[in-house]
């Protein structure tokens, strides 16, 4: 192995921080509140609770419920949009103010904000509401990366890494998939319905001369395989709508493994020399094919399938939910996070 961690010129992850709206939801109550809004042609009930039982999930936090979603009743896309604006900026502030904390570093010292989002828009955005949420300086540098999905954490990652080598900068993802349950029969809507939530996270990044801190060394993107329909995100009169097809978990086992080879070779890694990994657990099928392609130990991924069960996919910030317990847990370096997304593509990033 010739990937270390003394390069004290990478930047460094000073502080992680998560959160989640308070009202948890069981499998249970997730399933009643789908089978109640099924609308015209609903799949048989059968199929639905066999669809939330192979979820993996047991429970999950959403910021909206029955009342925001009355049967029947499906609310606007600007309805959904006005209850963004208000509820995502406290939850993205609630991740970053103890990755600011964590990290030693006051709101006045950061250098540059990234945000990072795919569930809703608004101008001023979710960036400028959470600089004034953390009272951050009026003249903080400012990115926002949106609409990149499951993998939009990675992306920010990206951005950050490349902006943190002299200064502290914030990267902060928030997403609440719960204004976007659509009454609709289709297959693909019910597997999102028994997947999906909400929350935050944020991590800190910047200058460290502490030779045991992670580093960021690099990041890396591929087109895994040109399927634009394997999954999508699109914005709808009722809010925005996500297909996952049947196909995802084969396109990732036929197409992740030679390409981070030959990825992972240029930091002079193999595979089987990753001590941890951090895969966004987009489905058990999808991290089934990720392991078994990657030929990792069956504990490779438990961090991963722990956060599905916990707290569902909340698409973006769930990559920051594996590497805070990942963390807290004291595993080590290298580490690698993946995650997929429209395209179909792959995101990653390495930590030494």
């Amino acid at each position: 192995m010739t990937t270390r961690r003394d390069d004290t010129a990478r930047p460094a992850l000073l502080g992680l921080g998560t959160a989640h709206p308070p009202d948890p939801w069981d499998r249970d109550r997730a399933l009643a509140f789908t089978l109640a809004r099924g609308g015209d042609g609903a799949l048989p009930r059968r199929q639905v609770e066999a669809l939330h039982r192979r979820s993996g999930v047991a429970t999950r936090h959403l910021a909206v419920g029955e009342a925001f979603h009355p049967p029947g009743r499906p609310p606007g896309t600007a309805a959904r949009m006005d209850a963004y604006a208000a509820l995502a900026p406290p939850l993205a502030a609630a991740a970053a103010r103890p990755a600011l904390a964590r990290a030693g570093v006051a709101a006045e010292d950061v250098a540059h904000l990234v945000t990072v989002s795919c569930t809703g828009f608004s101008a001023p955005g979710l960036d400028l509401a959470l600089r004034r949420e953390l009272d951050l300086c009026a003249d903080v540098g400012r990115t926002h990366v949106g609409f990149m999905g499951c993998h939009g954490l990675l992306n920010g990652l990206a951005v950050a890494g490349a902006l943190a080598r002299h200064a502290p900068v914030l990267l902060a993802a928030a997403e609440l998939c719960s204004l976007h349950f659509a009454e609709d029969a289709s297959r693909e809507q019910a597997v999102a319905h028994a997947l999906f939530a909400d929350g935050a996270a944020a991590l800190v990044l910047g200058p460290s001369e502490d030779a045991r801190a992670w580093r960021l060394a690099g990041s890396a993107s591929c087109v895994l395989a040109d399927e634009p329909d394997a999954m999508t995100w699109r914005i709808g009169d009722r809010g925005f709508r996500m297909t996952l097809s049947s196909v995802v978990p084969a396109l990732v086992g036929r197409g992740l493994r030679p390409w981070l080879d030959r990825w992972l070779e240029g930091h002079g890694l193999g595979v089987d020399e990753v001590a941890s990994w951090a895969v966004h657990p987009g489905g058990p099928r999808v991290l089934d094919a990720a392991t078994a392609v990657l030929e990792l130990p069956d504990d490779a991924c438990a961090v991963s399938r722990e956060v599905l069960a916990s707290h569902g996919n909340m698409s973006s910030p769930t990559v920051g939910f594996l590497l805070e317990r990942l963390r807290a847990r004291g595993a080590e370096p290298p580490c690698v996070a993946l995650a997929f997304g429209p395209g179909l593509v792959a995101e990653a990033a390495l930590f030494t």
